[in-house]
């Protein structure tokens, strides 16, 4: 049996799957593991999930893994605690280690510089099992698209982070060594070198083709390949090894005409994808299968189904096939429900990756903006992997793109709105320090002043993003504003670090304050202020069932019904109204035996949707051609909604 490179290479330590979300991570990572667990009973094996939305157990369903694997959902909060309880300490030594700014108020940058990154506490928690080499392998299924390139990116993070720790510990050592002549680095100068040698340690590894590899899984349709022809140029910047690309869930040519027209589309992508990797990695595919594949038996045998797909099977055909006409049925929606009320200031659409919410957020915004020509409608997205330009055909970036005389649409730059935070904070300090220097030595205290925005907490980029989007409600630019959502689990994250952004506020406020007179920052003050009046105005619409609320999108299998309960247990957390729960991706029932099968298993699981959020409306998508995505999110948004609008909360007075 031909099987991918990774599980014969000998020396593996790390093995990671990404892609887009929804496109079968988690099942190619857990089927993979208890191959390598199976084939190598005396290695021992981890299992890890670094995505906040884990799907780990959910993919086993109550499978007992060999004595050999272990399973690890990374709790990002017991991890933090973990980290507290072992270096605390040394970080408030560290931090009254010697400027003006006393052991409580960079105690409270420190502890807040982590909270809520799950992506660091993943690195940290890879680079401590590699380090200590408990298991000869790791299989790690990664959070979807941009977040985790934010965890490979994270070595510099970290350093910067570390950096800080240095700045602080400067004016110790010069101290040191003036007064007691003592050179030889101690255990706070060891601690910060633990940690740089540690972080470099995991670099190297994760740069190291004989020992990582990084797996790309797609699926071949065209949101998905945009995501993974960017994911496999981030990698190849980042030096990050890819030897195999793996396209899961391929139909296969023959008497039915849906499959047919789907395996014809799948191999032109696979084709651009090829080309896009620069033919250095293998290609392999996998066929769709009709039961989800969840539980052991399916999980062993998953990898049975792998084949290597060679170029000539996906050569360009010079005679198109003629098939019967309509390949597929029309768009189709199954009791819609009614149009978003007329009082809505932000629509939220939200779910697991890969189920559809970019095109049910395009379907939506095109559907309003032409029904109601007077409402100004913004749409948008602060996911890190945005698709809104590859939904509509049409390059948005992180500008104001108009799309209709009442639509403009843009993919916010969260990075770069942090980037100008912070260089309004450093003229500041430059203004501050120079003003300041003719009457005091801040040789150090200039260091640890520049760095200190390098302890922002996690996420604040993204928020943000968000809070840019409010400071444009409180004017009159839109009337309307709807986002495209990062996958749930960094959704859910995003929408609770409200409260962590107000303590970082709260922690510099506190700072002017207590040296007022001598700490003048003006213009970085007056940001923070509007940062935080915009902050409230954000945590007052989110939870105002009159003016927001979140549109879940699921898909038919119970891997996504698990995640979307999990999503509106944590919006039902946060006073968030949710409305309404799209199924999407419903398969057409037709003469196919795969298609009657799929459709038969995909009808079970929306009797499951239907028992498990029986005060939701839920309204069913159908899957759609190919052929007709150009102008799929037009056409599906006059069928998305009734005529009439919401007639409980969020309705028109």
């Amino acid at each position: 049996m031909s099987l991918p490179s990774f599980f014969t290479q000998p020396g593996l330590q790390v093995l990671l799957f990404g892609g887009k979300g929804g496109v079968g991570k988690t099942t190619c990572a857990t089927a993979a593991a208890l191959r390598l667990a199976a084939a190598n009973p005396e290695r021992p094996i981890l299992l890890v999930s670094t995505d906040p939305a884990h799907s780990l157990r959910d993919s086993l369903a109550g499978h007992i893994p060999p004595a050999n694997l272990e399973v690890l959902e990374l709790d990002a909060a017991q991890c933090l605690a973990r980290f507290h309880e072992q270096n605390d300490e040394m970080l408030r030594e560290i931090a009254s280690a010697g400027t003006f700014l006393d052991d409580e108020d960079v105690s409270r940058f420190l502890n807040l510089s982590i909270p809520g990154m799950d992506e660091l506490m993943a690195f940290l928690t890879l680079a401590e099992r590699a380090d200590a080499r408990r298991q000869e392998c790791i299989v790690v299924d990664t959070a979807p698209g941009g977040h985790t390139l934010r965890l490979l990116a994270l070595p510099e993070t970290i350093r910067r982070w570390l950096g800080m720790l240095d700045a602080l510990l400067a004016k110790r050592r010069y101290m040191r060594k003036v007064f007691s002549r003592a050179a030889v680095p101690d255990r706070l100068d060891n601690f910060v070198s633990d940690w740089k040698a540690s972080v470099t340690r995991m670099e190297r590894l994760l740069h190291d083709a004989s020992r990582c590899r990084f797996v790309p899984v797609a699926i071949a349709e065209p949101l998905a390949f945009e995501v993974t022809a960017g994911m496999l140029c981030r990698l190849k910047s980042r030096g990050i090894p890819v030897t195999d690309i793996v396209f899961n869930r391929l139909h296969s040519t023959g008497a039915c005409p849906s499959c047919s027209a789907s395996a014809r589309a799948e191999k032109a992508l696979i084709r651009q994808m090829a080309g896009t990797s620069g033919r250095s990695a293998a290609v392999w595919g996998i066929e769709l299968f009709a039961e989800e594949v969840r539980g052991g038996g399916p999980l062993t045998h998953f990898w049975d189904a792998c084949r290597p797909i060679q170029m000539q099977e996906v050569a360009q055909e010079s005679v198109p096939v003629a098939l019967p006409e309509p390949l597929v049925p029309q768009p189709m929606v199954v009791d819609a429900p009614p149009l978003p009320g007329h009082q809505y200031r932000l629509l939220l659409m939200a779910g697991k990756g890969g189920v559809g919410k970019t095109t049910l957020s395009c379907a939506t915004a095109l559907r309003l903006a032409r029904q109601f020509p007077q409402k100004r409608i913004l749409l948008f997205s602060t996911d890190p992997a945005h698709s809104l330009s590859a939904c509509l055909h049409i390059e948005i970036g992180n500008r104001m793109r108009h799309l209709l005389p009442n639509l403009t649409a843009t993919e916010i730059d969260a990075t770069a709105e942090f980037e100008k935070l912070k260089a309004r904070y450093a003229a500041d300090v430059a203004r501050f320090l120079e003003a300041i220097s003719k009457n005091f030595d801040l040789t150090f205290d200039r260091i640890v002043f520049e760095k200190l925005m390098d302890l922002a907490p996690p996420g604040l980029d993204e928020i943000m993003a968000l809070t840019r989007i409010v400071d444009l409600t409180a004017g009159d630019s839109f009337d309307l504003f709807i986002l495209d959502c990062a996958p749930t689990g960094h959704l859910i994250r995003l929408l609770e670090l409200p409260e962590i952004l107000n303590e970082w506020l709260k922690n510099f406020f506190n700072l002017f304050l207590k040296y007022e007179g001598l700490l003048r920052l003006p213009h970085f003050a007056d940001e923070l202020v509007s940062i935080s009046r915009n902050l409230k105005k954000l945590r007052a619409l989110l939870v105002d069932p009159e003016r927001s609320a979140l549109y879940a999108v699921g898909i038919p299998t119970r891997m996504a019904l698990e995640e979307t309960r999990d999503l509106l247990a944590s919006c039902d957390r946060m006073s968030l109204s949710v409305p309404v729960v799209f199924l999407n991706l419903m398969t057409t029932p037709g003469a196919c035996p795969l298609c009657a099968r799929v459709a038969q298993r995909e009808a079970l699981q929306a009797g499951e949707y239907r028992r498990s959020f029986p005060d939701r409306h839920l309204t069913l998508v159908c899957r759609q051609s190919d052929a007709e995505l150009p102008d799929l999110p037009d056409r599906l948004g006059w069928q998305l909604y009734a005529s009439e609008s919401h007639a409980g909360k969020g309705a028109a007075a």
